[in-house]
């Protein structure tokens, strides 16, 4: 689990600041003839003020995570576990266990906000961005103007006057932006916000999330770019096969993580080794059992035909992880 607290601007970051804490967390898909094991046991915590950044392959289970915390699964998942919204002043809510009218009417927009993939792709095609802001500022009574989550999103005024299809990659991330804040939510969920995106854009979105977390929210970063991560990210979640594998303070993963996967990520940055990871991911309908990286992994032996498990003393899912020196 993510430890430490930080002193956001304005915002200091105490035992009781809000959080989410997230436990046991596990989604399956049922399809005929076969089940997908897409999230299992999942257990981490994002603090106010504080940016947790869960970072994987594709098809790892990410996105599945993000979807799952809002409610927004399809008819035939399942979902065990435990996701709880802790904040002052209001009584914590399980939002596993939570009914759709109060994800609907509390949760979404409200309390936690969603920048979506692809977001032009969600942003009605016939309606301008104001439009689209205003409706979401009147329908979850957001303390700001249109325009000032405009500036906030490093949009300009006139900028929200254009349809979807007249704004740039990087302006339809700036408007999606604004209407995930438009409720004021202390939690933003930010699912894969970089793709399609060029660097100096990519690097505008983080500083605008880092702003988020400064400002006394709270951010959780789904993304594979892994050097927009490193600019944002307090703690680092790994996910492999649905599981996540190693949870480590930002500073410490990105100078030395210990899951061999972890390391094999980032050692295929052009940065680094360009070395990539051997062989691929498992199908999630088809998990062996032990440790799923086995097939992939240099240093497996026998005692990786039994499933390591991350503990409070041991935040990574392995037999033989790598030290880190000091």
């Amino acid at each position: 689990m993510t430890t430490g607290a930080a002193a956001a601007l304005g915002h200091a970051v105490t035992a009781q600041a809000a959080r989410l804490r997230v436990a046991g967390l596990t989604v399956r898909f049922h399809l005929p003839g076969a089940t997908v094991h897409a999230v299992t046991e999942a257990a981490f915590e994002v603090e106010q003020g504080r940016c947790l950044a869960l970072i994987g392959e594709s098809g790892c289970g990410k996105s599945v995570m993000a979807h799952t915390l809002l409610g927004l699964l399809p008819g035939n998942a399942t979902v065990t576990g435990s996701a709880w919204l802790e904040q002052p002043g209001r009584p914590p809510l399980d939002l596993i266990a939570a009914p759709e009218r109060v994800l609907a009417r509390e949760v979404r927009g409200r309390r936690i906000g969603l920048i979506p993939q692809s977001p032009a792709a969600h942003l009605t095609p016939v309606r301008t961005a104001r439009a689209q802001l205003t409706e979401a500022l009147r329908e979850l009574g957001g303390r700001y103007t249109a325009d000032e989550l405009a500036e906030r999103a490093g949009l300009r005024p006139h900028e929200l006057d254009r349809y979807p299809h007249q704004l740039s990659g990087g302006m339809a991330q700036r408007v999606a932006n604004a209407i995930a804040l438009a409720g004021d939510p202390w939690l933003v969920i930010a699912d894969e916000p970089t793709t399609g995106l060029d660097r100096p854009l990519v690097d505008a979105t983080m500083a605008e999330l880092r702003r988020l977390c400064d400002d006394g929210h709270a951010v959780l970063l789904i993304t594979h770019d892994l050097r927009a991560a490193e600019q944002v990210a307090d703690d680092v979640a790994v996910m492999y096969a649905g599981r996540i594998v190693e949870i480590a303070p930002a500073a410490d993963f990105f100078r030395a993580p210990r899951h061999p996967y972890a390391a094999g990520l980032l050692d295929a940055l052009p940065t680094r080794a360009f070395t990539p990871i051997p062989g691929q991911p498992p199908e999630l309908t088809r998990l062996a059992g032990g440790c799923a990286f086995r097939p992939r992994c240099a240093r497996a032996d026998d005692a990786c035909a039994v499933r390591p498990q991350i503990t409070p003393d041991t935040p990574v899912a392995c037999h033989h992880p790598l030290e880190r020196h000091a």
